[in-house]
């Protein structure tokens, strides 16, 4: 860990990395986990005592009882989703209530944000996104139209009629797209219930609190969610998220200055997986692909969808670590490739009749990935514990990506149970 107080974990490729995991493995450093983007899209999975455990709103601190988790002023927040996810969490014995904050400013996903979601989606036909239907796009369009409600509103006297108001533009609003069925009714009796079920955890001025606590000299982790190339500014455009999920957005997500930042964390599969439309110049639209999908359970923590599956795409990695500054990796889920011979890696384009490592602007086009073959270890990794006990050919597929990449290898995931990580 950096001398700098705000480390950061962001995902390197189209989400589903396994960010979970590692940041519960490394929030036994820190004093404080924030997320401080995005919203329930996100599905962070962790597999403690057997138990399998998805965080959509909740950072991934939450199993520890030291540490305060902080739900950033980035974030979209749903009530029914965030109370449905703590209700979960008392279930199991988590004590969450002293050790929770969530920031005044962070926006409130409502019922009609998700019916604007589903018309826009379902308008688009053949040309959709591959939203995940939660209403986060249409919540951010709010807050940057200047339209938006916040957590803070929840304890003004006049909450309910700025919700009315807000519910009305977004129904003229739906009235430009298909019909589609959506029982707003029974949406907004949910919404109201956990309202009032939110207004008992305790809300901060995330910029004020985070900076205190950096002041007093806590670390603190900042966890990012879905992944660097579904950023909506460096991202698969269109086929993106509608947040900062790049290590900039922890700036702006938490009221944290740059210089505050001091590790940024990156994080990818030994493969590469993608949910939704969109490009994927590696993608495997044959029986490897089915093979690495089956392997490694590749259907989406949040939305259940089979992920499209492919081998790692270098180029994108640097490119996800040139704009996010990554100072050290993480691979996960090295264990899925036990099973094949031959692995590969993209590890350049063939585009417009040139080669290139780079990312052409619009990555919607012709791409023909350029491979590099590397010999299986086909065994298994349960026992390895330590660096040098990897299967040599293991060891060379990992030496071989931190030496593309350009930054040090420093943890190996080789199994989703929290015990199976090989630190070097």
């Amino acid at each position: 860990m950096s001398g700098k107080q705000v480390d950061v974990l962001i995902g390197l490729q189209w989400g589903d990395e396994g960010k979970g995991k590692i940041v519960d493995c490394l929030a036994e450093k820190y004093d404080i986990v924030c997320r401080f983007q995005g919203g329930p899209n996100a599905g962070h999975t962790l597999k403690i005592n057997n138990q399998k455990f998805v965080l959509h709103t909740v950072p991934s601190g939450i199993f520890r009882a030291h540490i305060i988790n902080v739900i950033g002023n980035g974030v979209v927040i749903d009530p029914v989703v965030l109370q449905k996810e703590l209700t979960g969490l008392k279930e199991i014995g988590v004590q969450y209530k002293d050790n929770l904050k969530l920031s005044r400013k962070a926006h409130l996903i409502l019922p009609t944000h998700r019916l604007l979601d589903l018309a826009s989606e379902t308008s688009k036909g053949h040309e959709k996104i591959g939203s995940t239907l939660k209403g986060i796009g249409p919540t951010y369009m709010d807050k940057t139209g200047r339209n938006g409600l916040r957590t803070g509103d929840i304890h003004q006297s006049d909450f309910r009629t700025r919700y009315e108001a807000l519910k009305e533009k977004h129904l003229h609003l739906a009235k430009q797209f298909v019909p589609v069925e959506f029982d707003l009714d029974a949406a907004e009796a949910q919404f109201f219930d956990s309202i009032e079920f939110i207004r008992s955890i305790e809300q901060i001025d995330c910029e004020y609190y985070l900076n205190k606590a950096i002041h007093a000299g806590k670390k603190i982790l900042a966890e990012g969610a879905q992944g660097s190339m579904l950023d909506i500014d460096f991202g698969t455009y269109p086929y993106v998220t509608s947040s900062s999920t790049i290590s900039a957005g922890v700036c702006t997500g938490l009221g944290i200055p740059p210089g505050k930042i001091g590790d940024v964390i990156g994080i990818t599969k030994a493969y590469c997986t993608r949910v939704g439309s969109g490009p994927f110049p590696t993608e495997l639209n044959d029986e490897t692909g089915e093979r690495i999908r089956q392997e490694g359970h590749e259907f989406g923590a949040t939305t259940g969808r089979p992920r499209r599956c492919g081998w790692i795409d270098i180029p994108a990695l640097k490119y996800s670590i040139m704009i996010n500054g990554v100072t050290q990796l993480v691979i996960t889920k090295l264990d899925v490739l036990n099973i094949f011979d031959e692995i590969k890696a993209g590890v350049a384009y063939q585009y417009n009749g040139n080669e290139t490592d780079t990312l052409p602007y619009d990555l919607n086009t012709a791409i023909q990935p350029i491979w590099k073959s590397y010999k299986g270890w086909k065994e298994s990794l349960d026992d390895v514990r330590e660096y040098e006990d990897f299967p040599v050919e293991a060891w060379v597929y990992i030496t071989e990506l931190e030496k593309q990449l350009g930054v040090p290898v420093t943890i190996v995931s080789t199994g989703p149970e929290r015990e199976k990580l090989v630190v070097k």
